[in-house]
């Protein structure tokens, strides 16, 4: 891998949280967080009924416990989700594709055991803020790997850029980049992007190398980035807002730079 290039990208906004970040307000700081919790209760139980509930036996679990963790959420309520995954109600998993303000590109996972309440409330938020359910969106989008990174490695120091792209290189991924995700007090998170297929094994030397993976998972990128206007890119803010306030709504991609 040494003669192989390495691309060293800019910050990544996949999320919805570039411009929603949680204030420093205790009210709604603390109702972001019961939402992620129940969004991640959500995906332990889904994840556990496919695929059983031992994380040893089940990759797919074991990833979302180590997102859980990432997120400090109580071992207690990580454990009762898992237990809890027979007595509840299957889950679907969706993906729908959508317009926002500007013509930008909107991507959103969804887990629900209610499709068709889902659907309504997500076409309603949409119209509400100026978009619309959209077939071909995804088109602007492509799948990759995609593993974060604590910014301290597991003995607790700095983890420089330096030693990133060259735990990168090492590793075998394409593309490193802070990660803008995070609250904002909070150290970014680095992003380390690679094919598919090449997943778990960048994971795993990522691991090897002394880093502290968080979380490995595939998800969407955008091909390319739109730029909005300044009275437009308000009017995304607050539909990317109303998205995230969306418990059904797992996971939002979009391409607004």
């Amino acid at each position: 891998a040494a003669g192989r290039p390495l691309h060293v990208g800019p910050p990544s906004w996949a999320g919805h949280n570039r411009w929603s970040k949680v204030r420093n307000v205790k009210g709604p700081r603390d109702a972001a967080r019961s939402r992620l919790f129940q969004r991640l209760s959500l995906m332990l139980r889904t994840a556990a009924r496919e695929g059983g509930p031992d994380p040893a036996l089940n990759a797919q679990l074991a990833n979302v416990v180590e997102q859980c963790r990432a997120k400090n959420m109580p071992k207690a309520s990580i454990e009762a989700a898992i237990h809890g995954a027979e007595r509840s109600a299957a889950a679907a998993r969706l993906l729908y594709e959508a317009r926002g303000p500007g013509g930008s590109a909107l991507l959103l996972e969804v887990l629900t055991d209610n499709p068709r309440r889902s659907q309504q409330e997500v076409r309603l938020i949409l119209t509400r803020h100026g978009g619309t359910m959209a077939e071909g969106a995804r088109h602007g989008f492509e799948q990759k790997g995609v593993v974060r990174v604590g910014p301290r490695d597991l003995q607790g120091q700095p983890v420089s850029l330096e030693a990133a792209l060259e735990a990168a290189l090492e590793a075998g991924a394409q593309d490193v980049c802070p990660d803008e995700e995070e609250d904002e007090e909070e150290e970014p998170a680095l992003k380390f992007i690679c094919e598919t297929s090449a997943l778990r094994t960048v994971r795993e030397r990522l691991e090897a190398s002394g880093l502290r993976p968080l979380s490995a998972a595939i998800e969407y990128l955008p091909r390319d980035r739109v730029t909005l206007p300044e009275g437009t890119r308000e009017q995304a803010e607050r539909l990317l807002q109303a998205l995230g306030d969306c418990p059904d709504i797992v996971r939002l991609y979009h391409n607004i730079q």
